[in-house]
């Protein structure tokens, strides 16, 4: 194998596959990336077992062929060269080797037969759309900061994809928990998208995503199986394993009844909250919410290291309420508000509270109280 290409768009290809590639494995093997040449593009395939990776690449092919060499090193040696640089790769099977050229730098890696290389077997897909990467994009970053990392609940460890019915018809859905706070996410349902088996995409899965859906212009070929989820553009294909459970019925969670209704600046109540969190010793620190007629104090009391205050104009109408949250909880999900204003719906310092954008309900966050 030979082939000649250039710097950035390896380093984007190469780039892609180190990250899915586990660093702590005990199978050599999966340390490695799959390269193969022919025509006039050159592939990288990296996997874990539960995720694959495939880039394509435009380069000039001088002799087709594939090999497998170690992906973490290959991207720290293409990240290293001069950029606009012309890097050759040459495959010598009989060495076991993979020269790495550009300008006056030469390398020479170790590699391991194409051969041992395990490629994730194909399935087939109950049902195959595509969608807007803005759509993926708002659905994926808005509910994954609740993604559980308990391992003994796995199946909270991922997003919930799956359709449902909302009040203007069906709709794709992501959802994701922890227990503690909860992010409901809604779009317009694709078409094709209608009989799709319901899937929780791995938190990793979710990480790696975010790198396809970067480009605004993007339609991402989406295709789901019950054991599979597998997102594509014309140059990237991630295939994943899905997590197998059952998520819970998260309907119950969301709270119907709550009634106090509080509007605020999104922006300014999360600077507020942030700061009033300082002076508590651990991050997991009760933040005090009381409210009064259009005014808010913040509080937190830690005896340890002190207290702070902090007041802040809102829209409310109801009696007073004390409530107390994990400051943590409270700034996420306020950094998810896109729209100048969060609505906070309460109903008892004890039970849930729920907050959306305005009056938007294709995003609806619940989180659960502290005692304070």
């Amino acid at each position: 194998m030979k082939l000649s290409i250039e710097r950035g768009t390896l380093l984007k290809a190469v780039a892609q596959a180190q990250s899915v590639v586990e660093r702590r494995n005990t199978i050599p093997i999966l340390a490695n990336v799959l390269i193969e040449a022919e025509g006039d593009t050159v592939q990288f395939r990296a996997t874990d077992l539960d995720i694959e990776v495939v880039d394509k690449a435009p380069a000039k092919v001088e002799r087709a062929g594939a090999t497998t060499v170690n992906a973490v090193m290959l991207h720290e040696i293409v990240r290293k060269l001069p950029d606009g640089a012309l890097v050759t790769l040459t495959d010598d099977s009989a060495t076991g080797r993979l020269t790495v050229e550009a300008g006056r730098s030469n390398f020479n890696l170790a590699t391991l037969p194409k051969e041992d290389f395990p490629v994730m077997a194909s399935s087939e897909y109950a049902s195959n759309f595509s969608a807007p990467a803005p759509v993926l994009r708002r659905l994926f970053d808005k509910s994954k900061f609740a993604i559980s990392t308990e391992e003994t609940r796995y199946y909270l460890n991922g997003v919930y994809m799956h359709v449902a019915d909302a009040e203007g018809g069906k709709v794709l859905r992501c959802v994701a928990t922890d227990g503690h706070r909860l992010a409901r996410i809604d779009a317009d349902l694709p078409i094709g998208a209608e009989d799709m088996p319901g899937v929780i995409v791995p938190r990793k899965t979710v990480g790696e995503l975010r790198k396809l859906l970067e480009d605004d212009d993007m339609k991402i070929a989406v295709s789901v199986s019950e054991t599979k989820v597998r997102f594509a553009t014309p140059d990237i294909t991630l295939t994943s394993k899905v997590i197998d459970g059952t998520f819970p019925d998260y309907t119950r969670v969301i709270p119907q009844g709550n009634t106090r209704k509080m509007e605020v600046d999104a922006a300014e109540f999360a600077k507020a909250v942030d700061r009033v969190a300082t002076v508590s010793s651990e991050r997991s620190r009760a933040v005090k919410l009381t409210l009064d007629e259009d005014r808010l104090v913040l509080s937190v009391n830690a005896p340890d290291s002190g207290a702070a205050e902090e007041e802040l104009a809102v829209a409310y109408g109801d009696e007073r309420l004390e409530i107390g949250f994990n400051a943590k909880y409270l700034l996420e999900i306020a950094s998810q508000v896109d729209r100048e204003n969060a609505v906070f719906m309460f109903n008892s310092s004890g039970d849930p509270t729920l907050m959306r954008e305005g009056n938007d309900t294709s995003a609806v966050y619940v989180v659960m109280p502290m005692r304070v």
